[in-house]
């Protein structure tokens, strides 16, 4: 299993880098997206280095710096749905998307998991980083106002995982952080499972998926 998921990680890495480096040096989008728990976070971070190795310069940016304040979700009574597409601050993360577009320096938010709030600023991107890698659940996603996304982005990819796995990986995620398993399943299958679900099913059509061929989308011929 191991051995099966690492190499369909090299596989896409591959695709995804061949075809970054026959585009022309300059700014350049890429989404990485996906359902909780589907690798976004090791694809970007292993394109990133092989981008490095090839000496193109980039940067990963997570979405998850746009989780809405804690207290903010207790008052419209949608703490236990974080996560969720309307638990983030979607114009703030649009208008952070398109200042990247520009090239001029820009400065994101980073989520930080152990206190489980957003820090403001924590990331730079100088004008110099040629490639921009984003990472996040609904980055390709067909609901509104996330929908608007779809058209800023240069290449596109999805990690696309099947459903059981998810499950299982969620899961995993609240077991080691020391829950029992009653307890990490019920909070998975409360709301990390339907926020997998809900991207899986809105997914919109990428350049690549998972398995690393590409596939025909708004920027590869057909």
């Amino acid at each position: 299993m191991a051995g099966n998921t690492l190499n369909s990680l090299t596989l896409h890495v591959n695709a995804l880098t061949e075809h970054l480096l026959e585009r022309p040096v300059g700014r350049t989008l890429v989404a990485i997206a996906g359902a909780p728990g589907s690798g976004k976070s090791t694809l970007a971070t292993e394109l990133a280095r092989r981008l490095a190795l090839a000496k193109r310069s980039s940067i990963v940016v997570p979405m998850d710096g746009f989780h809405l304040d804690n207290g903010i979700l207790e008052e419209r009574g949608l703490f236990h749905r974080k996560g969720a597409p309307e638990t983030f601050d979607v114009p703030g993360f649009i208008r952070l998307v398109r200042a990247l577009k520009t090239g001029d320096e820009v400065f994101a938010p980073v989520f930080d998991r152990t206190r489980d709030l957003a820090i403001a600023g924590a990331v730079a991107v100088p004008p110099e980083v040629d490639i921009v890698i984003v990472e996040g659940n609904y980055l390709m996603f067909d609901e509104a106002p996330w929908s608007t996304l779809a058209a800023l982005w240069d290449v596109t990819a999805r990690l696309d995982v099947p459903m059981p796995e998810l499950r299982a990986r969620l899961i995993h995620r609240w077991l080691a952080l020391n829950h029992s398993r009653a307890v990490a399943t019920r909070r998975a299958e409360g709301n990390d499972i339907p926020n997998a679900q809900r991207v899986v099913e809105r997914a919109l059509p990428c350049d690549f998926t998972f398995d690393g061929q590409p596939h025909p989308g708004p920027n590869l011929p057909a």
